[in-house]
């Protein structure tokens, strides 16, 4: 082969081989791009029209829509240019979904309701979700910032706790929107009836003891404490809080910053045999598995039920929203607590709500415009009045201090709708123990950890019923199908559960499968290039 030829193989190796080192290398933190910071404009815009879209989650709650709806209108009212289209969800999981499929053809919407973890997938090998760190500290445009047509909080009037749930890689991806966390509706009146006492704080021992002792039954099978025929005591909605939150309070270990998972651990195994035995008995079930703790709560059914704060309008006897009928009522006190603790010293719990992120587009005016409404919704009007409409609190200490917010608070128990007492506990449950909230790490992946959390609970719950004996053998093969479902053992550069390295859960999105897709077309025609060379050097060595 002559020194030319030579050099142009070399050459062309030395690209393919850059073909495949550069995603790599792109891809390294998380599973996405290095960021690319957002050059705010000098200026905005007004005399161009601009047409955005937000996408948002609504459940069955006209009031919110109507929220949304006169957000927009007031918002476009200031900003005569820029329209808003607004397209809802009845779920945050088909907002997910919508937006992986949209990042592949660069149609996602301009502003969205997310989720932090949904956030950290949408960023893997792109940069299409807008890093707000310059927006948040510009002068004229960012938080409180000086040309703003309406009264934006500053950064520090975020309650930091929220605000850190924003924050993937150690930059800020979102805002908050709304923050709620997990209560314990209790039956405050079957409690006293079974001879026990409520405590200021729940402890595990204390729900279990008295769900056990709600099992009891007269000779013709009717459950003692309600002369009823169904009587499951303890129910959970989020089994996957259930576990996380019993992790924290013990000190075990879920998952690092980093992607590493802790959550098949002894004390992991420990929780679930202690909830296999009152699953057992009957004193335990889930959601998924039996249905809504509301529902029977309100029918007399259940006496802890585990529900977020943003469900309280479901929850007891006056509760303005509720799927059963006015005859499955029963008459009973509730009580809206902390979800149990282990150490009622040091509580620990959940915060979780949704957050708003911002979508990269070609026009860093249409970003801005973008960044504009969804500041918007900061604002202490859309706070509260979408905070008046469940158990969420707002996510500014502005909106949370201000005579509106306030005087909506002092009218608890007024009525049984705006003022339902129930949900208005709910609300101070949370801004009482804000402190004492936290939040799981962010990864790519991380919302996949977070199901398989949720799903040891469930399979346990489930096999117990079908009469399996729950044992170490069990619990190994639960912990070994549960990381095989969940692809747990898929991470960087070997096993994610050994090594530590950082994880890749759940589906990729369409970016990514292009991206592996192009690395194996390099590696190809670099086979292909070599078995070339060598025929090659055989026809030159034959002659």
């Amino acid at each position: 082969m002559s020194r030319i030829s030579k050099r142009v193989s070399k050459g062309l190796l030395s690209v393919l081989l850059l073909s495949v080192i550069c995603p790599l290398i792109l891809t390294g933190c998380h599973g996405s791009k290095e960021r690319n910071a957002f050059a705010v404009p000098d200026e905005f815009d007004q005399s161009k029209e601009y047409e955005i879209t937000f996408w948002a989650k609504n459940d069955t709650n006209k009031t919110q829509t109507q929220i949304y709806e006169k957000a927009i209108t007031d918002f476009e009212a200031l900003y005569p240019n820029i329209t808003v289209n607004l397209r809802l969800y009845t779920d945050y999981g088909k907002i997910y979904n919508d937006v992986i499929t949209n990042i592949s053809t660069n149609t996602t919407p301009n502003v969205c309701i997310t989720y932090p973890d949904h956030i950290a997938t949408y960023l893997t090998g792109t940069n299409s979700v807008v890093s707000l760190d310059e927006l948040f500290a510009d002068e004229k445009y960012g938080l409180g910032g000086s040309e703003l047509k309406f009264d934006s909080p500053a950064q520090e009037e975020i309650i930091p706790q929220f605000l850190e749930e924003c924050r993937l890689g150690g930059h800020y991806y979102a805002v908050p929107y709304m923050r709620s966390t997990e209560a314990c509706y209790v039956n405050k009146t079957y409690v006293e009836a079974l001879g026990y006492t409520l405590p200021e704080t729940l402890t595990w021992d204390f729900v279990w003891e008295v769900s056990e002792a709600a099992t009891a039954k007269d000779e013709e099978g009717n459950f003692l404490i309600n002369g009823q025929k169904v009587m499951i005591p303890f129910i959970y909605k989020s089994t996957d809080n259930m576990m996380i939150q019993m992790l924290r309070q013990k000190g075990a270990g879920y998952s690092d910053d980093s992607g590493e998972i802790q959550l098949f651990n002894d004390t992991t195994k420990e929780l679930l045999y202690t909830i296999a035995e009152h699953a057992k008995s009957g004193a335990f079930s889930t959601f998924k598995i039996s249905s809504y703790p509301a529902n029977f709560l309100n029918a007399g059914q259940c006496i802890f039920a585990v529900d977020s704060t943003a469900g309280a309008t479901w929850m007891g006897t006056n509760a303005p929203l509720s799927d059963i009928s006015e005859d499955k009522f029963v008459e009973f006190e509730t009580a809206v607590l902390p979800i149990p603790q282990f150490d009622p010293e040091n509580p620990q719990m959940i915060s979780q709500g949704p957050s708003v992120c911002v979508f990269n587009k070609e026009d860093s005016q249409e970003v801005l415009a973008s960044w504009l409404f969804a500041q918007y919704l900061l604002t202490n009007e859309v706070q509260t009045a979408y905070a008046e409409t469940e158990g969420y609190v707002p996510v500014t200490s502005k909106a949370q201090d201000s005579a509106e917010y306030q005087d909506y608070l002092s009218r608890c128990g007024e009525d049984n709708a705006a003022h339902y007492d129930v949900k208005i506990k709910a609300s101070e449950l949370l801004l009482e123990n804000t402190g004492h909230t936290f939040v799981t790490p962010v990864f790519n992946g991380s919302a996949s950890l977070r199901d398989a959390a949720g799903q040891l609970i469930e399979t346990v719950t489930k096999s117990v019923r079908r009469k399996q004996e729950i044992n170490d053998e069990f619990i190994g093969t639960l912990y070994s199908d549960t990381i095989s479902l969940y692809r747990l053992d898929q991470g960087n550069g070997g096993d994610a559960l050994s090594t530590g390295g950082k994880t890749d859960l759940g589906e990729l999105p369409q970016t990514a499968v292009i991206l592996l897709a192009s690395l194996a077309g390099a590696w190809i025609l670099m086979i292909l290039y070599l078995a070339a060379e060598a025929i090659k050097k055989k026809k030159v060595s034959k002659r």
